[in-house]
């Protein structure tokens, strides 16, 4: 009876093993956002992999929307939350009724002039579709349900790399239930 006990443990260790091996390889494999890079505005790239271990905060930005405004709140929160390492990447795009139609001379006016911005903006790209930047094509595989559907969208990533927390474009930046995630995400190790 024992060795018949044995052999069939010794069996079904051998069958589940290289599934188990497979799955581990993949949940090391998988990529997280600090595998990522944007153009900057400025023109140099942002790599998000200089920000590795700190909670991002990654926002689609446009310079002609209702929410427009809320670039002063996503600078509040950064002034008020980058000493603790956490960061804001404005994203700017066009894939919402048009309303980033200008070049880097005009982002930074609306940006940088306007709303006194002195987070990382990248360059316009696009946040949906099939010409979506790579992190928002990794994002929507990750998060299919919660995918950008207008401007001032945000994207919460955890000191994992990971989408942590995401925002409808309605929710201020400087709302409570932002401010938790981002204080919690902080205080993750």
């Amino acid at each position: 009876m024992m060795n018949r006990r044995m052999m069939l443990i010794a069996t079904l260790a051998g069958t589940l093993a290289p599934a188990t091996r497979a799955f581990a390889d993949a949940a090391m494999s998988r990529i997280s956002a600090y595998a990522f890079s944007f153009p900057a505005l400025s023109g140099d790239d942002i790599r998000l992999a200089a920000f590795t271990g700190k909670p991002l905060l990654v926002v689609n930005t446009a310079s002609l929307c209702g929410y427009t405004p809320q670039y002063a709140g996503l600078q509040e929160i950064w002034s008020e939350f980058r000493e603790r390492g956490f960061t804001v990447i404005g994203v700017p795009s066009n894939d919402f009724g048009g309303q980033e139609p200008g070049g880097t001379r005009e982002i930074s006016e609306t940006a940088h002039h306007q709303y006194g911005v002195t987070f990382p903006v990248t360059a316009k790209v696009g946040v949906v579709g099939a010409k979506a930047h790579p992190f928002y094509k990794w994002a929507a595989e990750a998060r299919p349900r919660e995918v950008p559907k207008w401007n001032f969208h945000k994207y919460l990533i955890g000191r994992d790399g990971y989408i942590a927390e995401v925002f409808p474009s309605a929710i201020e930046p400087t709302d409570t239930r932002i401010k938790t995630a981002i204080a919690k995400a902080l205080a993750d190790s």
